[in-house]
């Protein structure tokens, strides 16, 4: 069996995506800084059937990231699935104008250097599969900046541009990267963005591996 792992684990968007790959077979590594909360959303899902595990790391500790990767991969089974979906703190979200070059190290570290570093620890074990599944999750700065969230637009910039290549340089190998961009908050309820509808979408893209960026909804005018 293979696993699904998520980088930013948590009781939204986190355990809906968790629970609607773990009932597709997958075992979930769940992956985030609380190792409490993590054990409490393992907790949900194994009482509905699913073999899940928490492995605590930060995004921004390259170190930790690589060992939790690694960890799940030896005790859950190789990673197939990667969901990259950390939620960026408040003091990335300066407005440009207020913006020096050392306000940009943690987001490009959060945004960039992470997926990287991701990416880098589950790729020997997708290619051995022969075949694998590269999701990323951002904000509509991601494609439209917004100059009162310049870190993240910034970040999430450079993040879309890893990505994309990699949607083009793993294609062949059967090795489907893509993005999904939700434009406004997740909502409980919400039509084109509650967790639920969110996962679905996210399966959805890994099942039909069609083109690289897909949207929740359309970006408002």
């Amino acid at each position: 069996m293979t696993a699904f792992a998520i980088v930013g684990a948590g009781p939204g968007l986190g355990l809906a995506t968790a629970h609607r790959f773990g009932k597709a077979g997958h075992n979930v590594a769940l992956i985030a800084r609380n190792a409490e909360r993590l054990d409490r959303l393992s907790s949900t899902l194994q009482e509905n059937g699913i073999q899940a595990r928490g492995y605590a790391a930060d995004v921004l500790d390259g170190a930790s990231l690589t060992t939790a990767l690694q960890t799940a991969a030896d005790e859950l089974g190789p990673i197939e699935v990667l969901q990259y979906s950390p939620v960026p703190r408040a003091d990335f979200m300066k407005p440009v104008v207020d913006t020096t070059a050392t306000d940009l190290d943690a987001p490009l570290a959060f945004s960039v250097k992470g997926p990287v570093t991701c990416v880098n620890a589950v790729l020997p074990g997708m290619r051995a599969l022969g075949r694998g599944t590269l999701l990323f999750v951002n904000g509509s700065s991601a494609v439209r900046p917004n100059p009162a969230v310049a870190g993240t637009s910034i970040a999430f910039a450079a993040e879309t541009a890893y990505a994309a290549m990699l949607h083009d340089a793993l294609a062949k190998e059967n090795i489907h990267a893509a993005q999904l961009i939700i434009p406004g908050a997740i909502r409980p309820g919400a039509e084109h963005s509650s967790p639920t509808v969110l996962a679905e979408r996210l399966y959805a893209i890994h099942a039909e591996r069609g083109g690289f960026r897909h949207y929740a909804e359309p970006l408002p005018e």
